[in-house]
Parts: C-alpha cells; sequence; structure tokens
C-alpha cells in the first residue's frame, strides 16, 4: 500500500533516508546456490557512489553493501535477502534553513501536501540515496538473468544537453567501453563515444561553474534477453520496464526502440520485418529473425528476442547555489540558495541506477514466465543487422 516494493517473483522492498542510518532492501525470489558476495555488490555501487569524479557530488560516501542474509558459503540460500548500505558523510546542518521553504523542482511540497509534514534533511525518502539498495539489488537480478540465460543490461550516457552521441550497435557495447577511455583512463561520463564525452564533460564543467545543472539522456540497453517474457496486457514487459524507470528520481521520460520517432512514420516505414533464421533453429524448423529492431525487442508487451532497449530523459538537477524565488510553507514568498553538495548533472551516476532497474524487471518476469510455463522453449531472435 505504501510503495515501498517492486516486483511479484523477484521482488524488492526498500527502507531509507538521506540523511538517516543507512539504506536497506530485502529482496524475495532470489533463487538458490547464485554466487554472491560483498564484493560482488561493489562494482555497480562504486560506479554509482558519490565523489568518484569532479563533475558528480562531493558527498564522500564509501557505500559499503553489508549482507545480513540470504547467502551463506558465498550462495544464495533462497530465502530473503537483506542489504543494508550505511550512511557515513550526512551534513544536516546545510538544509536547516529550508525546514519551512519549498525548494524548486524538489518533492518539498507535495511531502508537506501528502503527509503534513515532512524529512528536510536532503530530501528524506525522496532522496537518491534510497538508489543506492536498488543498485545492489540490481546485482543480484544481473547475476539470476546471467545464470539463467546468459542475459546482459549494458546502460550509457547517450545525451548531455544537446550533445547528443552516436549510438552503439548495442551488440558490441562492452561495459569497458562504457567505464574507460581507449586510453584506459576512467569516462567518467560514461558515454562510450570518446569525441562525445570530451564535449559533454566540457558542458558540465561550464554549468558548474555558472551555479546551474544541466539534464540528459540514458540509453539501456537488455541483450540476450530470450522471447517471450511479459503479459499481454497489463503486466507489459514494456509497461513494467517504463514503471521502474519512472521510480528512479528526475526522470522525466521513457521511451524504446524507435520510441516517439514513430508519430512520423507509416506502418510500412515502421513495420520489422519477419524471415527465416536457420542459424537458430526452433526445434525441427527454422528461427525467426527480424531485419530491423525499431520495435526495442518487445512486441505485444512481451520481449522478441531481439536487444531490448530503451532511454530515460533525466531532467537537470533541482538544487542549484544559484538564488531562486520560491515561497515557505505559509505560502510566503522568498528566495533560496541551496546548500549541501549536489551533482551538476545527474546522467554519470544514473546509469548504474538505470542498468538496476531494468536488470530486476527483467529477473521478475523471467521467473514468472517459467514458473507459468516451464515446458515452452522459444529460442531467441537474431537481428540480421547485428
Amino acid at each position: 500500500m505504501a510503495g515501498n516494493s517492486f516486483g511479484q517473483a523477484f521482488r524488492i522492498t526498500t527502507a531509507g533516508e538521506s540523511h538517516g542510518p543507512g539504506n536497506v532492501v530485502i529482496i524475495d525470489g532470489v533463487p538458490p546456490g547464485i554466487p554472491l558476495t560483498s564484493e560482488d555488490l561493489q562494482v555497480d555501487l562504486d560506479r554509482r557512489r558519490p565523489g568518484q569524479s569532479h563533475i558528480v557530488t562531493q558527498r564522500k560516501e564509501p557505500d559499503e553493501a553489508e549482507i545480513l542474509s540470504g547467502v551463506f558459503e558465498g550462495k544464495t540460500t533462497g530465502t530473503s535477502l537483506a542489504i543494508l548500505i550505511r550512511n557515513t558523510d550526512q551534513r544536516s546542518r546545510d538544509y536547516t534553513d529550508i525546514a519551512q521553504t519549498y525548494r524548486p523542482g524538489h518533492a518539498d511540497f507535495g511531502f508537506d501536501a501528502k503527509y503534513g509534514f515532512r524529512d528536510y534533511r536532503g530530501g528524506g525518502r525522496s532522496s537518491a540515496r534510497e538508489t543506492t539498495v536498488r543498485v545492489a539489488a540490481g546485482v543480484v537480478a544481473k547475476k539470476l538473468i546471467d545464470t539463467a540465460f546468459g542475459g546482459r543490461v549494458i546502460g550509457y550516457v547517450s545525451q548531455v544537453g544537446d550533445i547528443r552521441a552516436p549510438s552503439p550497435n548495442p551488440a558490441t557495447l562492452t561495459l569497458d567501453a562504457v567505464e574507460f577511455l581507449p586510453g584506459g583512463e576512467p569516462n567518467i561520463v560514461r558515454c562510450p563515444d570518446p569525441d562525445s564525452a570530451a564535449r559533454m564533460i566540457e558542458l558540465i564543467e561550464q554549468v558548474r561553474k555558472e551555479q546551474d545543472s544541466i539534464g540528459g539522456c540514458a540509453e539501456i540497453v537488455a541483450d540476450g534477453v530470450p522471447a517471450g517474457l511479459g503479459e499481454p496486457v497489463f503486466d507489459k514487459l514494456k509497461a513494467d520496464l517504463a514503471k521502474a524507470l519512472f521510480s528512479l528520481p528526475a526522470v522525466l521520460g521513457v521511451e524504446y526502440g524507435i520510441g516517439f520517432g514513430c508519430a512520423t512514420m507509416r506502418g510500412s516505414q515502421n513495420n520489422d520485418i519477419f524471415v527465416p533464421d536457420s542459424e537458430h533453429p526452433r526445434g525441427d524448423h527454422p528461427g525467426v529473425a527480424t531485419t530491423t529492431n525499431r520495435h526495442g525487442g518487445m512486441l505485444g508487451g512481451i520481449s522478441s528476442g531481439e536487444p531490448i532497449v530503451l532511454r530515460a530523459a533525466v531532467k537537470p538537477t533541482s538544487s542549484l547555489s544559484r538564488p531562486q524565488e520560491t515561497v515557505t510553507s505559509e505560502g510566503v514568498a522568498t528566495t533560496i540558495q541551496t546548500k549541501g553538495r549536489h551533482d551538476p548533472c545527474l546522467l554519470p551516476r544514473f546509469v548504474p541506477m538505470a542498468e538496476a532497474m531494468v536488470a530486476i524487471v527483467i529477473a521478475d518476469h523471467w521467473l514468472r514466465w517459467r514458473s507459468q510455463c516451464p515446458d515452452v522453449i522459444v529460442a531467441p531472435l537474431r537481428n540480421l543487422n547485428k
């Protein structure tokens, strides 16, 4: 009822606030026998954590995961898996001045309207600190889909401001291309096109100097997902993926495949043509492939076997150090100048959050599908243009 849980067969429940002792996630539905250690969780947590480069918030949090239950001798037990991540670098004093003042673009007014009062320290429950444990749950989901069918989920920054990077081939995209530049240096903006990445960093540095922020887009690719995941009506795979991404802070738009580009197309231009695929047979018959992937890996709300390609539009950071006009909780006009440590662009740290939510949805629908249709075997589609 309170909206703190997500998923059915693979179900996560989170609790925690930005300036509380920490955040925790309980994951139900994890199959037994999956190798899992705190070190496994730390890889993606380090990709999300604050203070990792000069273009993100300088809040210093180690984000070290503590596995409280559900793992024994390095493997999941099949029981509830609990993970805790403690907060260690809160500066609640930075938020005293906004206890009675609404920050433009934030959830302050909404929380007062809903609950009658709010935890004003760093945004409380609405803060992106809650996503630490979602990222940890996402690691478990990634391990599940990799073990089950060799699936993988990779995200990257495709746009910052008006700088758009060319889209990579989903089949050849690697995590190293997102995390590192060709020379081996860290790719701090997480855009796999080096030229675009350099321009994005320059723009982020510019808006930070101007006490401003900038938005952009991230693209998330799920490859190796078999055909058959998703439900025909309310629990369409695309619907659950959209809800998962929209549940993340600052997301204002989600599309998949050709997305809004379909609005100017004719059916003859938009349709992906089916063709026989003898290299990937389905039993005694040839398999099925499509020559293009404008449908983004989902047809009728069910996965087609093609790469699932999604994009999320992320707004500019609302917390600005420049003065902004606003009102108090009593409706009195005033100005606000936000203190604290904030990202000039959310995209570099958004990528692992988006990957986590996509992986959680796919893991959930995989378990649901295998429970409902254990005897159905459908070979994944293979895009001929890969």
